[in-house]
């Protein structure tokens, strides 16, 4: 029997999942009658519009479904509501690098992740590596541009 996984994530992530798709939502009516104009251009065999607003439509209908089944599997988790001394989902985990230089990242759902803001998501190989750890903990990350090396100054749950 099938498995159905839970996704963890913020309420920001699912507040931006739904948002997109409303906009989604809001576009098939677009897309629609884009289909119906090309149609009556005549050949649909030789239509590009027709075979483009098609597409779009599928792409449209997809990503519906991904974003539906995603936010049914949502469990949004509330940060603030945590406590512990261990790094999990929703953890801000300060860090020193190899070099002494302090890090800051936040684990967060794939959805949510930027890692150029500091919000790693809990699969990316720094956030597996993350996860259960405790502070003067040493990490070993490989990641694609080489061995990272990180010791856990601090855990907050904000």
């Amino acid at each position: 029997m099938a498995t159905v996984d839970k996704l963890p994530m913020l309420a920001e992530g699912q507040r931006m999942l739904t948002d997109e798709l409303a906009r989604l939502k809001a576009e098939r009516p677009e897309v629609i009658d884009a289909i119906e104009e090309a149609r009556a251009h005549g050949d649909l065999s030789e239509n590009a519009e027709y075979h483009a607003a098609k597409e779009r439509q599928g792409q449209i209908e997809a990503m519906i479904a991904d974003i539906e089944d995603k936010l049914s599997r949502a469990v949004v988790i509330d940060p603030s509501t945590l406590s512990g001394d261990k790094v999990v989902f929703g953890a801000t985990v300060h860090l020193l690098d190899e070099d002494d230089n302090p890090v800051k990242y936040q684990i967060v759902g794939q959805t949510e992740a930027d890692a150029k803001s500091g919000r790693i998501s809990y699969n990316s190989p720094l956030g597996r590596a993350l996860i259960g750890r405790k502070v003067d903990d040493e990490i070993e990350v490989t990641v694609p541009s080489g061995d990272r090396y990180y010791v856990v100054s601090q855990i907050e749950f904000i």
